[in-house]
């Protein structure tokens, strides 16, 4: 199956079973939507998840190449780069290329190997087992969507790194929801 077909598999999949385990926060008033729903956010979430793993196994299993061609696909069927500039913000990244706002810097983040982002050292091929996300909490409004929380990200020899995100959400003509926002850094530690 291709990255494409496998992450719209997974968010499928994650919707119709209907997905629990958000949080919302306790003094939030709900917010109704009539086109993006907490399920579909938590399959999109999931599906990125599981998507990290992927390019991770790929790498291992079928080198550099490989693994770029599942980043890339991933890059093309979550986020919203196709609708314009993306709001991205990794968590290990150094000045002057810190944001990423066009889907060749992000694939420079997620597997490395472009001159013009030498620092980047490929995140996505760190060896990630498993992606557990905890949101703080979801609002919902129309055709977009923000999550904010953590995500654990647990590598192959049991090492758990976790860190502060926040994704926006917008759902594109086709019904696809669409990662706008995306915000990660390690949280806080005073020296």
């Amino acid at each position: 199956m291709n990255t494409l077909s496998f992450y719209k598999t997974t968010v499928t999949a994650a919707v119709l079973m209907g997905l629990s385990g958000a949080v919302m926060a306790k003094d939030s008033a709900p917010v109704v939507s009539t086109n993006v729903t907490e399920a579909e956010v938590l399959a999109a979430q999931q599906a990125w998840g599981n998507a990290l793993v992927q390019i991770s196994q790929d790498f291992e299993k079928g080198g550099f190449e490989k693994a770029k061609q599942t980043a890339n696909a991933v890059l093309d069927a979550a986020y919203g780069y196709n609708m314009g500039p993306v709001l991205f913000k990794p968590t290990l990244t150094v000045a002057p290329q810190t944001f990423r706002t066009t889907k060749e810097g992000a694939l420079a983040y997620f597997v490395g190997g472009d001159k013009n982002y030498a620092s980047d050292t490929g995140f996505a091929l760190k060896g990630w087992r498993k992606v557990d996300v905890k949101n703080v909490g979801i609002h919902l409004h129309g055709n977009t969507a923000t999550s904010m929380g953590n995500v654990s990200i647990t590598d192959k020899n049991g090492k758990v790194t976790t860190v502060d995100k926040t994704w926006g959400y917008v759902k594109d003509n086709a019904g696809n929801l669409r990662i706008v926002l995306h915000h990660s850094s390690l949280p806080y530690s005073p020296k």
